[in-house]
């Protein structure tokens, strides 16, 4: 199981949300060049970035500086917040990117869906976003009317291989991860999860191992690492 130590950018800042409220965001670097070069020289494996200003306001608002950050890494970058529409997919596309986290548009838009399914291949990565059990869009602000079983059938049969999911109502809460969530959706599907949101302790990275379906293959942690519940050598192991 991979971790993913996550970068949330917010007005050029790294910054953890709660609950997605843009209002309730913690600053925890000036630069997000160096919060994810800490990561890295720490010993991570692989880096989450999120554009939070770009999932917010539907365009890439900080990827340049997303691009410095995964310049500066000899590590794989997965990255989302943004990219709903073909411009941005195309730029994000011709990037050093490994994974790309489609959100909003995996829902509003089937035909960018089907795009970025061509496009992307591997690399594509749907952001499932959960709130009382249907898919949360446009940053969290707002809620759909689609079940995340429903919305993760209809994935796979489009041809996504990969998906991120999020219960917002654990993100930045440090209330421990969704098990509940991640087994019941990985009932409604064979794809590859990315679980994200509410892991405080070691324990609770250990009972990912122990308990979590097979195709979680990697869990998001951010405000645990920032506030030093534990260092990313002993999630790593914690993993293992």
């Amino acid at each position: 199981m991979i971790l993913f130590p996550a970068v949330d950018i917010q007005g050029g800042r790294a910054v953890r949300l709660r609950q997605g409220d843009f209002d309730r965001a913690t600053v925890f670097d000036d630069d997000p060049v160096a919060a994810a070069r800490s990561w890295r020289d720490q010993g991570a494996e692989a880096v989450h970035l999120v554009d939070l200003d770009g999932a917010r306001g539907g365009r890439l608002v900080n990827f340049q500086l997303v691009e410095q950050v995964a310049a500066e890494l000899d590590v794989p970058v997965q990255f989302g917040g943004g990219v709903r529409d073909r411009d941005a997919l195309a730029r994000v596309a011709a990037s050093d990117m490994r994974w790309i986290v489609l959100g909003t548009a995996a829902i509003t838009s089937a035909d960018l869906l089907d795009a970025a399914v061509q496009t992307l291949g591997e690399r594509l990565v749907v952001g499932v976003d959960c709130a009382d059990g249907l898919v949360a869009t446009h940053g969290w602000q707002r809620r759909s009317t689609m079940s995340a079983a429903r919305f993760v059938r209809e994935l796979g049969r489009r041809g996504v291989r990969r998906i991120v999911y999020t219960d917002v109502a654990r993100d930045g809460m440090l209330g421990g991860p969704d098990l509940a969530g991640l087994t019941e959706l990985a009932g409604e599907t064979s794809l590859e999860l990315v679980a994200s949101g509410g892991v405080s302790t070691l324990s609770d990275l250990r009972s990912l191992r122990r308990q979590a379906p097979a195709t979680v293959v990697g869990v998001i942690v951010g405000r645990a690492l920032y506030e030093g519940a534990f260092t990313v050598a002993e999630a790593i192991e914690a993993l293992a």
